[in-house]
């Protein structure tokens, strides 16, 4: 099995908003900002090639809504199509696509404007594309909070391809890749935990979206339920200290891999390696 990680671009947010209570003069000491408060954020993708299926999970914000979602000041957006062919593969090739969940950053690249921008197309069109249940439901009728996270053109295209498969328990995608239901940030996430060979590697997307964000209180303000993001993480990172697994951050600028560790009942980072590291 072969693993790659794609940055698939950046971009900002409030340091206030990634941290929600934790006050500033605390979290600027884990996670930099600029002088006007922003954070970099990541935007890595994870890219599976078990011979027997190619897996992709996230797709990182596409380029269809930039302008609309200027703010953020995206950066180095990356075309798929670019980004597959340095890897020996085909946007073709892909068989499954995770999405952790439907927020913007997460799936508008796995789909693009046609050349003349008059129809909206797959960027993967041979893949069949996960999402919990009850996050398709959200996305079809969002409550006031996730609303303008939403897009319309960035889904239904691939609901109307008939390549969309709706995950309503934990599932195995294949033999080495398992999803798993979490709440909290969202409803209906899906965490991926891909098998290594005597190692465990998890793709916690927003249910830890930062290294700075393990300890159980430090939740983002996007969490539409705290208490539930909370309990989610900690059913998570107590199995993460158990089986010595290795998280693997999606947004995390700075730190892409770690492992954790548990002291009187509260959990930190352990071991932080890079993904070369996490997956030799």
């Amino acid at each position: 099995m072969k693993l790659y990680k794609i940055e698939a671009g950046t971009f900002h947010i409030d340091g206030g908003a990634a941290f929600g209570v934790v006050p500033k003069k605390v979290w600027q000491k884990r996670y930099p900002c600029d002088e006007e408060n922003y954070c970099t954020i990541s935007m890595r993708c994870l890219l599976i090639d078990t011979v027997e299926r190619l897996i992709l999970i996230d797709a990182g914000t596409g380029d269809k809504q930039l302008e609309y979602l200027k703010y953020y000041g995206f950066e180095g957006v990356v075309n798929f199509e670019t980004e597959f062919e340095k890897l020996g593969y085909k946007c073709e090739d892909v068989t499954d696509v995770i999405f952790t969940h439907l927020h913007f950053d997460h799936c508008g690249g796995a789909t693009k404007y046609n050349a003349d921008k008059s129809k909206v197309e797959l960027v993967f069109p041979n893949a069949t594309h996960y999402v919990g249940k009850t996050q398709w439901e959200n996305f079809l009728n969002p409550n006031v909070r996730e609303g303008d996270s939403y897009f319309t053109e960035n889904m239904i295209p691939i609901r109307e391809a008939g390549k969309l498969k709706l995950v309503d328990e934990n599932q195995f995608v294949c033999p080495e890749v398992e999803v798993r239901l979490f709440n909290g940030h969202t409803v209906g996430q899906l965490v991926s935990y891909i098998d290594l060979g005597g190692k465990t590697l998890v793709y916690t997307g927003d249910v830890i979206p930062l290294a700075a964000n393990v300890p159980l209180a430090w939740i983002s303000a996007y969490d539409i339920s705290p208490i539930s993001a909370m309990a989610e993480k900690k059913i998570l990172l107590d199995e993460a200290v158990e089986k010595n697994q290795i998280l693997f951050f999606e947004h995390d600028n700075y730190t892409e891999c770690c492992t954790i560790a548990a002291n009187y009942k509260k959990h930190k980072v352990d071991n932080i390696m890079t993904f070369e590291e996490a997956v030799k």
